[in-house]
């Protein structure tokens, strides 16, 4: 930087010309002053006192009034500072010099650019950022300003920035705010010229109090504050993040606050206008004045001016017009900016020594620098504050943080120039470089100039980064850096120092102000350059005191010892304990820590891996022990070497272990080569054995022998790998060979498990081996196993070096032998004489094992007088003699006989068995009689027996034994069926016979057989059947009276007669089966009946006569006549009438179709006939015929009509009828033929369908709102060409959307349209994109289409549809286990973007559940919580989630929120992941607690061991694992009570310690020792204690009781007693948990009922107060239906008749609009109404928006017709001035006719803010009055008054106009009528609200009574819960086991009377001899 001399040559003044004129401007600032404008006064040619004279003049001073008169930086004006007034200075009139201003003022200031723009134009422009963002260092400018201006500030120097983000308040903006020494008006002025550097600029009014720059003294590190230099960051920093700026400060000692506002919109507007650019006004007033604040726009503005008051002196900076992309970035990169300023001022914060907290705790430094930054979005949101003092990640930071150690040094060189700098090491730890690594950039990958192993996250350190950053005055500048010096500098050659070490430091330069930055501070402009020179000295820095020392070597030692000291490159981990060696010198014995594994070089070695030595006589290969450190450690250490004991390998061969230094472990050796040379000696070992049989019967695997075959003899041979016989193994060392043997044992398999049968041992012997001699004891069947084991010789151990010897395994199997004797086995009786049956036999062999049967066996067998026979034997486990016959005559059915077997050839030949006979199976049918012909009359039974006999004549029976007996010789006879199933026998034909007709005599044939035995044959008997002598035939005759011709009617004879004619003189002849005549007898003939008469004359019928019969009426149909003898069977005779036609008599006309549609023929012919009296056609037509029928109609189209004759069927044809005109309908088609006519009624219908028409078309296009449906259906009508309604059904109209995403629901989409041709179409709902879309309907059938029409669709979004839930929690907050959850803001947004108020907080419910987020719907096992209840300072449309419990589970959980739409439907919130972290640190136990331990004072080590295996965890209260990080070790230790003996652990010592790793610890392994003392029965306590380095948390150790005894046989019984006790303690724990857990539920529902006993109560007196009778609300049914009643009342209100506006809006509810002007207000009086709605009639049908986007789309959409109104052009001011009549709050004359503010009688529903523009805009300040007379006197009132009178209206429709004209028509309201609707509305009645109110109230009253209601029947139902007999019953067995538990403890804390304390045995003379201990009787213990 340029010297003081320099800079300020370069900023003379300006040379800015003489003026002719000399002017100020004084403001009259005196309190009783009203606002003013300031007055100009030329003081050109004008002294002090002339000047004192013009005032007085100017503003009417008397001569006896003081004054004073000031600057606005409140100096007073004497004859000195007169002088030195500068032309249009600005000057205040005040009473005092202190007195407060009354109201602002304004100081015009000019603020051209210094010459030093030109200068130094070529200086680094501010936005030269070298590819980086740039805003932080444009913040850094600003705060350089504000520390320059609080660095005289002795208290705390507190910097706010301020992001105003949210547009509600006004914003985006940021605010800079300061609590330093403030700025004069002048110094304000200052600020704003260009280039005005702090060296020349002059900050007073006045040249003789000009101080003049002063450079601060000299501090460490330059931090002097001054920073602020060149006067020209600020201005590009406000312009570079905003488009304008506001200045506000206030100067301390100052009243006055001065504000200048400068932006870029006014420098253009000044350069189109040609105006001055470079001016302006500075606005001086008092301290929270904000009268010039437009609150609408920048309410943020009006909370900063309010702060003012209180404070000394501050500075603000308002910059408005904040780029967009930079709120983006100041949002989305807080954390990364934010860093990055605190990295720029990190020693200004932090102090010299920067964030040391080490320096800092011992020197007490602080820096009482403030700089906080607050991100404000939205109103709702918690802001997001930052202190830069806590930012602990900034890049110096985590230097300082990282350093073990600092080389500190000076530069110094020409013209006081000096660098302070220092140099810090990072030392190597932990495997890897503690070099921090920026945490924003480890992720962004190599630079272009980095090798690609710097990818690598801080693999060397520093790599090539440069040494060191670089600061001016205490700041960084960013862009320059300094990579080394020569001294420091990496050498070429290796030295004492290790090149790594040059890549663990870091450096900071910090130069002083005669080093020249650039004028944005970003960069040096020769920093390196004069650092390199040869002048610049570099000195070392010790303690603070300079050394002349040679640097470099000062560097370099300092660096060697950072490198011993601090690097550690061996890290020892797995702390086991403390050894003593005795294989070193004493002095090296002790101590040796113990590890189980070690980091080295990156790799990890741990117990148990296998390593090979280097640079060791002999190289070996082993196993690791573990590794020793020597000294006093604990826990993981870190060390430079050490040593490792390891096991030789393999241990089978080599029993030895050794210790070397960690080096010699090979490093570069392969696991695989180790393995490998290790294999190969295992090759050594016995490997198998080799079994051989020397006398050739060798047994092979699975062989199969029989019982007693002998088995050997055996020979073995034991051989090692490479096939060698061997019979010692081959040990290493000194170690003494040991011999093998052989073990066998022959193991039997047996059912009830394994059995040794054979156990011999062999012994080596050179001659034959290892022989073993033949058994022969295998007797035994089944599986057996022949195992042959190689022992040892010493010990008998089957293992060598922990792996099993060779040994030789056998299966084989031992079966039965051959058969001796047999045995019969069970037959299934009853057995049938000639059914073959099977006789089991089973053989048995010596040792009675069932064995095969001989071969070629034959038994014979013997049955008294019965003939036997069998087919042969079938051989297997069980023999079987097969299909054995019994044959003969059996006396009884059932009858026991004895058979004989005999098999010769064996010991045992004869058995004999009982066997039950009955008959055999059928075979032969026996018919009773047996010989001759049977004769039978007809018509009567014919009886025959049946017998069913065996093979043997036996009578026998069967299941299913049917006999059926068949008749043959004629049709349809019958067939007789007998069963003889359980009788064998029985009778046949039963029944009678019934043949048809037998004239004569038959002869018939009986077959009988049975047909489920075919085997039987068939019997056949021959029957002779006579005629019968009943009635068979009935014959009917026609006879004329007095006439012997008789005309016998044949059956189904026709008969043709007159139709409408009798047919008479019908007789009848009956006749028997032999054609016989029967005399017509009474009997006989009452059996006579005819079917067309029910009335008979018996006397007609006895003589043969049958009633007349009437012919039928209808010709051509033929009846059927039936006559008919009814006895045991019926006899009947038939014939046909057929009816003639009669006489023509007149025509009869049949249409095919009686329809036909408009404009075509009638389909079919028409058929015209003539027809006599009855209908029936006659046969007078024929072809002649067609010339006399005429056919008419009304507009019948005759050209197309056709009359033909048709011969087929006699009649004639018309056919072409067809209409064209008239109107639908029937039309009657007259026939006419000769004097006969008749008529025919067609219906004329609509033609084909042509076309769809919508009915009753609303307004177009139809506004919807999204989500919502049409109020009213839509109506198709379907129609023919000529617009007749076509009701053709077959048409189905479709409903189709042209916009894929316009979604409609409807009950359908397509249907037929009705039997009036109409389809309806209701839309339910319609969603989709907003704007207009269109729907098409139209028609089909088939693939013929009928065009329809095209509706359109304006779609709005819904204000009041949620759409989705947004969120808003604390992200950042710590959520630790059973705390409460960050209260969760949950805003529900409509589809227009708004947040949605009208949201009943039940209906809101947040999901919790453990897991992760599983898509887009809960967890089936999610909680539900509600929503809390809303405070009074939230807003509707928040609900918050407060105070919810977080789970004390730690774990990851999801939570979801959810809003009940209805019953079905759901929003649901997207799923947030939440991660529940355990609670503080507070004991150390177990997962699950072990059970109590019995230990006695035994040999056995099994009954001295305390714990197996134990894992303990350091837990929170809530029992999750808190340990994280947490690294110790556990002492375990035996606690007794008073002074009882202790019992000793196995080493010897009363305590052990475990290592702790991560808060985790595995206590394995825990005895006690041998003979250790303690008291017999006592109960002791291991107390296991955390011990570790945190100081700050404390945990409670944990305990375990365990039970000592002094034998085996008392620790049984107190083991099996504490059993007990472990689960009678459970037991009584789980009874209380329930217990309490039901009184807590009892208490929880008496509180709930309490609480809905007080909201009840609290509910009364408001309903009393809303006028409810509350004695008649006894029941939620009485309330609902008083709730009803009023929603009735409410609908009739609504429904009455009230003044409505009828313009149509079909624009309200789109986005942004508010609606028509007529539909915002009401008013509630009829006259005032017509006559406001006529003032502004023109504008009534104006639609209001609340943009001009949404009133341009409007206008667009009605093509400029419709007239819009954007209130965002709106100018408003609320204005609460009273009428005009009214001054000072009192009247100036008394008005006449009630005037009123026409706006104040609007009532508005809705959008009141908004209305209030519109109207204030429309209305102005008209007045209503009550007449014209009233009017006129009102006018002349305030007119005289000399004031402004506005528009007046009349209720009677007058208007005066605001200039007093009134009269004419156009100043008279029309009647209400011809306004045509377009008048405002009229509000509902006061009465709606009221009820209303009554509807609220009573619905909360129902709920609360409801919710009392089932809360008192819950605590009902658990109070009898509590009272049942199973809860008494549960509270009985606590008591029982809590009395059964208390006496369990005090029989275990029994011990005996005389206590014998144990302690240890001092050692004796002759240790070989153990002394024995005393054994004691044991304590006899109380029954449990």
């Amino acid at each position: 930087m340029c010297d003081e001399t320099n800079m300020t040559e370069a900023g003379a003044e300006r040379d800015r010309g003489k003026k002719t004129s000399k002017s100020v401007c004084v403001y009259d600032c005196r309190p009783e002053s009203s606002a003013a404008a300031g007055r100009t006064i030329d003081i050109a040619n004008m002294d002090y006192n002339g000047f004192l004279q013009a005032l007085r003049r100017e503003f009417s001073l008397s001569t006896n009034e003081t004054f004073v008169i000031s600057t606005t930086d409140r100096k007073e004006i004497d004859e000195q500072l007169y002088k030195e007034l500068v032309d249009g200075k600005t000057l205040q009139l005040l009473k005092s010099v202190n007195q407060e201003l009354p109201m602002a003022i304004q100081e015009r200031i000019e603020y051209l650019p210094h010459y030093h723009t030109l200068v130094q134009c070529g200086m680094y422009e501010y936005y030269a950022s070298e590819g980086q963002k740039a805003l932080p260092y444009a913040f850094a400018e600003l705060i350089d300003n504000a520390l320059s201006a609080t660095g005289k500030n002795t208290e705390i120097r507190r910097i706010e920035i301020r992001l105003l983000f949210d547009e509600s308040q006004g914003g985006p903006a940021v605010v800079v705010i300061d609590n330093g020494c403030g700025m004069t008006s002048k110094q304000l002025n200052n600020w704003a010229v260009y280039r005005l550097s702090k060296f020349i600029r002059e900050n007073d009014t006045v040249q003789s109090d000009k101080p003049g720059y002063v450079r601060p003294s000299p501090v460490p590190r330059s931090l002097n504050s001054d920073i602020s230099y060149f006067g020209v960051g600020g201005k590009q920093a406000v312009f570079y993040i905003g488009q304008s700026v506001r200045m506000i400060s206030k100067p301390a000692g100052s009243p006055d606050v001065h504000e200048f506002f400068m932006s870029k919109e006014d420098f253009e507007r000044k350069e189109l206008k040609k105006e001055d650019i470079y001016s302006g006004f500075i606005r001086n007033r008092k301290p929270g004045d904000c009268s010039h604040v437009n609150v609408s726009n920048e309410q943020f503005l009006q909370s900063i001016v309010i702060e003012e008051d209180g404070k000394e002196s501050f500075t603000a900076v308002v910059i408005t017009g904040v780029q967009p992309d930079h709120v983006t970035y100041l949002k989305q990169y807080f954390n990364l900016w934010t860093r990055e300023l605190a990295h720029t001022y990190h020693y200004y914060i932090h102090g010299a020594d920067g964030k040391d907290t080490r320096k800092m705790r011992k020197t007490g430094n602080f820096s009482n620098i403030d700089i906080q930054i607050s991100l404000f979005e939205r109103s709702t949101r918690v802001p997001r504050v930052v202190n830069l003092r806590d930012v602990d990640n900034d890049m110096q930071t985590l230097y300082v943080s990282s350093s073990a150690s600092t080389f500190e040094f000076k530069a110094t060189g020409t013209r006081d120039s000096l660098v302070e700098g220092l140099i810090r090491y990072h030392p190597f730890l932990y495997d890897q470089e503690t070099y921090p690594v920026d945490p924003y950039a480890a992720s962004a990958g190599p630079s272009e100039d980095e090798d690609e192993d710097c990818v690598v996250l801080n693999p060397e350190g520093r790599g090539k980064r440069p040494i060191f950053e670089c600061f001016w005055n205490g700041r960084l500048i960013p862009y320059t850096t300094v990579s080394e010096f020569e001294w420091c500098k990496r050498p070429k050659k290796a030295g004492a120092v290790p090149f790594e070490c040059y890549n663990r430091i870091s450096g900071v330069l910090f130069a002083n102000d005669r080093f020249q930055v650039s004028t944005n501070k970003l960069t040096f402009m020769d920093l390196e350059l004069q650092l390199r020179d040869k002048e610049t000295i570099f000195t070392r820095v010790n303690n603070g005191q300079e050394q002349r020392v040679k640097i470099e070597r000062e560097f370099t030692n300092w660096l060697k010892e950072c490198h011993e000291r601090f690097d550690k490159q061996v890290m020892f981990q797995g702390f086991q304990g403390v050894m003593t060696r005795e294989d070193v010198p004493k002095r090296l014995q002790s101590p040796w820590a113990q590890y189980k594994a070690i980091k080295w070089d990156g790799k990890t070695y741990k117990k148990g891996q296998l390593v090979k030595s280097v640079k060791t006589q002999p190289i070996f290969f082993g196993s690791i022990v573990q590794f020793l450190l020597h000294g006093h450690t604990e826990g993981d250490v870190y060390a430079t070497g050490g040593y490792a004991q390891i096991a030789l390998e393999p241990k089978e061969l080599y029993d030895e272990q050794r210790i070397i230094p960690i080096f010699k472990i090979d490093r570069l050796v392969t696991d695989a080569a180790i393995k490998e040379h290790i294999d190969n000696e295992l090759t050594k070992l016995p490997d198998q054995l080799r079994v051989t049989w020397p006398d050739g019967n060798a047994w092979a695997e699975k062989d199969v022998r029989p019982a007693g075959t002998p088995m050997g003899p055996i020979k073995v041979d034991i051989l090692n790998k490479n096939g060698e016989s061997m019979s010692r193994l081959p040990v290493g060392g000194n170690s003494k060979k040991l011999g093998l043997k052989v073990e066998l044992k022959v193991i039997w398999h047996s059912p009830k498990g394994d059995v040794e049968t054979n156990t011999y041992t062999g012994v080596h012997s050179p001659k034959w081996e290892y022989w073993f001699k033949a058994m022969e004891n295998l007797s035994k069947l089944g599986m057996y196993t022949l195992h042959l084991q190689t022992i040892l010789n010493d010990n008998q151990s089957d293992e060598w070096a922990g792996k099993k010897l060779p040994n030789y395994t056998l299966n084989f199997s031992i079966k039965e032998g051959e058969a001796v004797y047999f045995k019969l086995g069970m037959v299934s009786t009853p057995v049938h004489v000639g059914v073959p049956f099977n006789i089991p036999l089973d053989f048995k062999d010596e040792f009675e094992y069932p064995t095969q049967p001989p071969c070629n066996i034959e038994p014979q067998l013997e049955c008294g007088s019965l003939k036997l026979s069998y087919e042969g034997i079938a051989f297997g486990t069980t023999s079987v003699i097969k299909n054995v016959r019994v044959m003969g005559k059996i006396s009884r059915q059932s009858k026991m006989y004895t058979v004989k077997v005999h098999i010769p050839g064996l010991k045992e030949n004869n058995q004999s068995l009982q066997i039950l006979l009955q008959p055999g199976p059928p075979h032969t049918l026996v018919v009773f009689p047996e010989e001759g012909m049977l004769s039978v009359e007809n018509r009567t039974p014919a009886i025959l027996k049946v017998e069913v006999h065996d093979e043997y004549r036996n009578i026998t029976t069967h299941p299913k034994l049917v006999v059926r007996c068949q008749l043959l010789g004629a049709p349809d006879l019958p067939t007789d069926v007998l069963d003889c199933s359980n009788t064998g026998s029985g009778l046949m034909l039963t029944k009678p016979l019934m043949l048809k007709t037998v004239n004569t005599e038959k002869i018939l044939t009986a077959k009988f057989n049975i047909p489920n035995h075919k085997t039987v044959a068939c019997v056949e008997r021959q029957l002779r059947i006579l005629p019968s002598t009943q009635i068979s035939r009935l014959e009917v005759y026609r006879q004329e009276e007095g006439s012997d011709d008789v005309m016998v009617l044949q059956n189904l004879e026709r008969i043709d007669w007159t139709a409408g004619d009798t047919l008479g003189n019908l007789h009848f002849r009956l006749y028997d089966e032999g054609n016989r005549l029967v005399p017509l007898l009474p009997n006989i003939t009452s059996k006579i009946k005819v079917n067309w008469t029910a009335k008979l004359n018996a006397e007609e019928l006895s003589q043969g006569k049958l009633p007349d019969l009437c012919v039928p009426t209808q010709a051509q149909k033929e009846h059927y006549c039936d006559v008919s003898f009814h006895d045991q069977h019926s006899v009947n005779m038939s014939f046909l009438i057929v009816p003639r036609p009669d006489e023509p008599e007149r025509l009869r006309v049949n249409l095919f179709e009686s329809s036909v549609k408009m404009g075509e023929i009638l389909s079919g012919n028409i058929y015209v006939e003539v027809i006599d009296q009855y209908g029936n056609k006659t046969d007078c037509l024929n072809a002649e015929s067609v010339k006399t029928l005429s056919v008419s109609a009304d507009n019948l189209d005759k050209g197309a009509l056709v009359v033909e004759w048709q011969a087929s069927i006699g009649k004639l044809s018309v056919c072409g009828v067809r209409f064209m005109t008239g109107s639908l309908g029937p039309k009657e088609l007259c026939f006419k033929y000769m004097d006969m006519m008749e008529c025919a009624r067609i219906e004329v219908t609509a033609g084909h369908p042509a076309k769809i028409i919508l009915l009753e078309k609303p307004e177009i296009p139809f506004q919807v709102m999204n989500g919502h449906g049409l109020d009213t259906p839509l109506v198709m009508q379907l129609c023919d060409k000529w617009g007749n309604p076509s009701p053709d059904q077959r048409i189905e109209v479709e409903m189709n959307t042209l916009y894929s995403e316009l979604k409609i629901k409807s009950s359908v989409t397509s249907q037929p349209v009705d039997s009036e041709g109409k389809a309806c179409f209701i839309l339910e709902s319609i969603s989709g994109p907003k704007g207009e879309h269109h729907l098409e309907f139209k028609g089909c059938f088939g693939k013929k289409a009928i065009p329809g029409p095209v509706i359109r669709l304006n779609l709005i979004p819904d204000p009041n549809k949620p759409d989705k839930l947004c969120i808003e929690y604390d992200s950042a907050a710590k959520l630790c286990a059973g705390e409460v959850f960050p209260e969760f803001t949950v805003f529900v947004m409509a589809e227009e973007g708004g947040p949605v108020k009208n949201i009943c907080p039940a209906s809101l419910s947040m999901l919790l559940w453990k897991g992760i987020a599983s898509g887009s719907r809960p967890h089936p096992a999610a909680s539900a919580l509600r929503c809390s209840k809303r405070k009074d300072t939230e807003k509707d449309e928040c609900f918050c989630f407060r105070d919810k419990q977080i789970p004390e589970l730690a774990g990851k959980y999801v939570v979801q929120f959810v809003l009940a739409l209805d019953k079905t439907k759901h929003l649901w919130s997207k799923q947030i992941e939440l991660n529940v972290v355990p609670n503080k640190a507070m004991k150390l136990a177990p997962e699950t607690p072990p059970s109590t331990p019995v230990v006695s004072n035994s040999n056995i080590r099994a009954n001295r061991t305390l714990v197996d295996s134990l894992n303990l965890k350091i837990m929170d209260q809530y029992d999750n694992a808190a340990g994280e990080g947490i690294d110790g070790k556990v002492v375990v230790a035996v606690k007794g009570t008073g002074d009882m003996v202790v019992p000793l652990f196995e080493n010897g010592e009363n305590s052990l310690s475990y290592s702790l790793t991560n808060g985790e610890a595995l206590i394995t392994d825990l005895v006690l020792l041998e003979n250790s003392p303690g008291s017999d029965g006592a109960e002791y306590i291991l107390q296991f204690h955390p011990e570790f380095q945190l100081t700050s948390v404390t945990i409670t150790p944990y305990s375990l009781p365990f039970r000592f005894c002094n034998d085996s046989e008392h620790q049984e019984v107190i083991s099996n007693l504490s059993k007990k006790k472990d689960r009678l303690s459970k037991t009584v724990l789980m009874y209380r948990e329930i217990f309490e857990t039901n009184e807590q539920l009892k208490s929880e529902l008496e509180c709930l009922v309490r609480d809905a006993s007080h909201k009840i109560n609290e509910l009364k007196p408001e309903l009393m107060n809303s006028g409810l009778d509350i004695s008649k609300l006894t029941s939620v049914s009485e309330i609902k239906d008083l709730i009803n009643a009023n929603k009735a009342i409410l609908v009739k209100m609504e429904n009455q008749p009230r003044r409505k506006c009828s313009i149509l809006d079909p624009f309200k509810g789109s986005p942004h609009v508010l609606g028509k002007v007529g539909h915002l207000a009401q008013v509630e009086d009829d006259d005032a109404a017509k006559v406001i709605s006529w003032h502004i009639l023109g504008d009534m049908d104006c639609v209001v928006t609340e943009t001009t986007s949404a009133a341009k789309k409007i206008y667009d959409d009605t093509q400029g017709r419709q007239q819009v109104l954007p209130l965002e052009t709106v100018f408003w001011r609320p204005n609460d001035r009273p009428l005009p009549h009214i001054r000072n709050g009192s009247s100036l004359f008394r008005p006449l006719g009630n005037p009123v503010f026409v706006k104040d009688l609007l009532i508005y529903p809705e959008h009141v803010e908004g209305c209030n523009k519109v109207f204030a805009t429309l209305l102005g300040e008209t007045i209503l009055i009550d007449d014209l007379d009233s009017a006129n006197h009102y006018r002349r009132g305030v007119v005289q008054n000399k004031m402004q009178c506005p528009t007046l209206l009349t209720r009677q429709g007058e208007r005066i106009r605001s200039n007093g004209k009134f009269g004419g028509l156009q100043n008279k309201a029309p009647p209400i009528e011809k306004l045509r609707g377009q008048v405002f509305g009229a509000p509902l009645p006061k009465e709606y609200k009221h009820t209303c109110l009554q509807i609220e109230l009573l619905q909360q009253y129902s709920g609360a009574m409801q919710k009392a209601s089932d809360v008192e029947f819950e605590y009902k139902n658990h109070f009898q819960y509590l009272q049942s007999p199973q809860m008494k019953q549960k509270r009985q067995e606590l008591k029982q086991q809590e009395e059964e538990l208390k006496e369990l403890e005090q029989t275990l804390a029994r011990t005996p009377e005389k206590r014998m304390k144990r302690s240890l045995e001092p050692e004796t003379s002759e240790p070989s001899v153990p002394p024995k201990r005393i054994r004691r009787k044991p304590c006899k213990l109380a029954d449990s």
